[in-house]
């Protein structure tokens, strides 16, 4: 059984990782025969936000803590994600991948990485298994890989500009389709960067699972 990387930034749209995105995703895997292998940062997340109000809150939270709400427990510290144990990667979107997993939010192109998230989406590369990013996850790319690479955000304008600031070929593309870069096994779709409804999200990153599941079998 094919062992899926499913990267998460903590819990919730504003402040982790998107919710819907990733149980899809979860059950994207599960259908297509594989097993999904949880990891996140065990490290205190850049802010917390109430998602009821949209409005930051004073309290503290762990990144890994809060991401195992969604896997119900099963996932483990980013830390200890090894490349050689998995056959591909994926990292939902949502505002924690560009506040946790990255400073992207506040810093745009001059944008740092996880240290740990960009070693095992190097080690990831370098070994030519593929790679699937939704939503704002994408756009970290260019800065983690230092290459030309085509990828997709959906069609925001300020973040396609920093995308190809960065050195990426961003292509536009609906909601329910996904961009593959062959050439470094690379899959996107824009998930809820254009998504307005749970289905809409649904069809796009079905997409993408079943082409990275896909290019695992060419590997």
């Amino acid at each position: 059984m094919k062992k899926i990387g499913l990267v998460l930034s903590g819990c919730g749209v504003y402040d982790g990782s998107e919710i819907h995105e990733t149980v899809i995703t979860l059950l994207a895997i599960a259908r297509g025969g594989a097993q999904a292998v949880c990891f996140a940062p065990d490290k205190t997340q850049e802010d917390v936000i109430n998602h009821l109000t949209g409005e930051p809150v004073p309290e503290s939270r762990n990144v890994l803590i809060e991401a195992a709400r969604i896997t119900r427990g099963a996932i483990k510290p980013l830390a200890e994600a090894k490349a050689a144990e998995l056959d591909a990667l994926i990292v939902p979107g949502g505002f924690g991948a560009a506040k946790n997993l990255s400073n992207f939010a506040s810093q745009g192109r001059a944008c740092t990485i996880d240290p740990d998230f960009a070693t095992l989406v190097r080690d990831c590369h370098d070994a030519g298994k593929p790679l699937g990013f939704l939503c704002i996850a994408p756009a970290m790319l260019p800065a983690i890989l230092q290459m030309p690479l085509r990828l997709t955000i959906g069609t925001d304008i300020d973040t396609v500009e920093t995308i190809e600031a960065m050195g990426g070929e961003h292509i536009s593309c609906p909601v329910d389709d996904i961009v593959v870069d062959e050439a470094h096994k690379i899959v996107t779709t824009p998930a809820y960067m254009l998504a307005q409804r749970i289905d809409e999200a649904a069809d796009g990153i079905e997409k993408l699972v079943a082409n990275v599941l896909a290019l695992c079998e060419d590997a």
